[in-house]
């Protein structure tokens, strides 16, 4: 984070309420897929799985980096992980593979962690100096 025309790093990703929320979104995603048991089902189990996993690892990873722009990439990352959850959950509903309750408890966490993004990405964007349009 920037801080007084400062990067100061966000190295304890723990802190973060968006990470946070983000991992229990995928313990819960991945508790709920391993319930899925039917072979021709497999695929489908793994990418909600994998897109699960991949919106909080991507803050972590984004966490670490050197400057907010870096940040910010991770984080787009990690929304673009969420929407495609987002997708698999729309599809593993329609299909009949995940239960109603899971697939609207899950869909909710996973719209509160997109806008919790969004937000934090916002937020970088307002703190970027406005001679560097560039930097988030």
């Amino acid at each position: 984070m920037v801080k007084g025309g400062q990067y100061v790093g966000m190295s304890n990703f723990k802190d973060l309420v968006v990470w946070q929320k983000a991992h229990k979104m995928a313990v819960d995603c991945v508790k709920t897929a391993t319930r899925i048991r039917k072979p021709h089902f497999a695929s489908i189990k793994s990418q909600l799985i994998r897109a699960a996993i991949s919106v909080p690892t991507n803050i972590v990873e984004g966490s670490g980096q050197e400057s907010d722009r870096d940040f910010c990439r991770f984080l787009r990352y990690s929304v673009n992980s969420a929407n495609e959850l987002e997708y698999h959950l729309i599809l593993s509903n329609d299909l009949d593979i995940v239960a109603e309750g899971d697939f609207k408890r899950i869909g909710e966490n996973v719209e509160e962690v997109q806008r919790m993004l969004h937000g934090l990405i916002r937020s970088m964007r307002k703190a970027r100096p406005s001679k560097h349009p560039d930097l988030v």
